[in-house]
């Protein structure tokens, strides 16, 4: 990966805040280019590379949290060590996850993916209820079962971005196969004839 052509000019300090120091940024944007979180941005007005700086100038000035999370009204934003805040980080999911970093950020209850659709009987004319529809992704083998209610809809929901999955739909002994379903966004199958 590029690096930043000037020493210090990018920095991590003692309590993990990253910093760009405006006086040895030269404008040469590797730093814009090849940040995995996507986190700088370039002010061609000051021909700088930016980003937030977690305000560690009040927390040097002796505040608790950055203005952000003082300021949030809901309490949706935590900052601090992770040590005390491992309950919540237990069930988050860290920023990136695709990338595989050591991240400091992460988030609790993000909306995740779904795959839904709706059976019928292409004979009878009639939505199908009651069949077993088994979602498996074909990478880690993981298995989701759900069965289509009274309209014939199944929903898997909860499913975690990017993934590639197959469905096997079973009833009375009649059984479809799908293939190559991938969840980059929220996917409805739309009618499915079980034939």
């Amino acid at each position: 990966m590029n690096e930043c052509r000037v020493e210090g000019a990018i920095y991590k300090r003692d309590d993990g805040l990253v910093i760009i120091d405006p006086e040895k940024c030269t404008g040469c944007k590797l730093c814009v280019d090849t940040c995995p979180y996507g986190a700088i941005y370039f002010n061609e007005t000051l021909n700088l590379a930016q980003k937030c700086t977690g305000c560690a100038h009040l927390l040097d000035d002796g505040w608790a949290e950055p203005r952000c999370v003082d300021a949030c009204p809901t309490g949706a934003l935590k900052f601090g060590e992770a040590s005390d805040l491992k309950d919540l980080i237990e069930d988050a999911d860290p920023f990136r996850p695709d990338l595989d970093l050591q991240t400091n950020v992460h988030y609790i209850h993000l909306p995740r993916k779904f795959v839904a659709g709706t059976l019928y009987d292409p004979v009878e004319k009639e939505v199908v209820i009651g069949a077993k529809c088994t979602l498996a992704d074909t990478t880690s083998g993981e298995i989701f079962e759900a069965e289509t209610d009274r309209f014939g809809d199944f929903w898997f929901r909860g499913l975690k971005d990017a993934r590639d999955f197959s469905l096997k739909i079973e009833k009375d002994g009649k059984t479809k196969n799908i293939e190559g379903i991938r969840t980059d966004k929220d996917m409805n199958l739309g009618d499915i004839p079980l034939d």
